[in-house]
């Protein structure tokens, strides 16, 4: 197998992985009545599982896991155009893979129902206006990307990248697990909504269109902050 079949193969695996622990941890939070340790879960759950794919397959695709991510990569010059169709692709399979995979196991789980307990997909179970919605993925994504972007450059160390980027994602859901969002990945809420439907289908065009847009701000913010060309 070639370089760039693996760095796709590579992104589904990781992004299988990433929305299946942490969607997993936030469907059993809901189910098993947990309470509000249960958001601490989930934050662990999604932050820990991209620190150690960003050991395990960040050698090989770069551990994008998200289109927000491989989008604006491509636009600093990290990657080339022609794998983002094939990262994204990818990411999405896998996204939708662990979804559908977790409904098969919770299905085997008695007093479970899909339309009562869900599959960990993203909404707005606070009624927050669309605006408010928008702006906090839009908010984090931006400081995410500038986050991997920073851990990731030349001159930083090799510790830097696996330690910030999972730690900022873990403190992303801190924020967000309560809000129902900080998905910042279009990849992991689309996955969870295709099965959900719903109110997680109905939203789901913030959490494509935010983590995109705020990608790409992330990417001006580093490059106003770090004297590194990136393109």
């Amino acid at each position: 197998m070639n370089a760039t079949l693996r760095s796709y193969l590579a992104e589904l695996i990781g992004t299988f992985t990433l929305v299946f622990v942490g969607t997993s941890v936030a469907t059993l939070q809901g189910f098993m009545n947990q309470g509000p340790a249960g958001w601490l879960g989930i934050s662990f759950a999604f932050g820990f599982t991209l620190m150690v794919l960003v050991l395990v397959i960040g050698p090989v695709s770069g551990c994008h896991v998200n289109p927000a991510v491989t989008i604006p990569m491509a636009v600093a010059g990290k990657l080339p155009w022609s794998r983002v169709p094939g990262y994204v692709i990818a990411q999405c399979i896998g996204a939708f893979a662990a979804s559908a995979l977790l409904l098969a196991l919770m299905r085997e789980m008695p007093g479970y129902v899909l339309a009562d307990h869900g599959l960990g997909a993203n909404g707005n179970p606070t009624d927050m206006g669309i605006a408010g919605l928008l702006g906090w993925e839009l908010v984090m994504t931006a400081l995410f990307l500038l986050t991997i972007f920073s851990a990731t450059r030349a001159d930083a160390p090799p510790i830097a990248a696996p330690l910030a980027i999972g730690g900022f994602l873990f403190v992303a859901h801190l924020i967000g697990a309560p809000l129902g969002d900080s998905s910042l990945n279009p990849a992991r809420s689309l996955g969870p909504a295709l099965l959900v439907k719903g109110d997680a289908l109905n939203v789901l065009w913030v959490f494509i269109a935010a983590p995109i847009a705020g990608g790409l701000i992330g990417l001006v913010l580093y490059r106003l902050v770090h004297a590194e060309k990136t393109s």
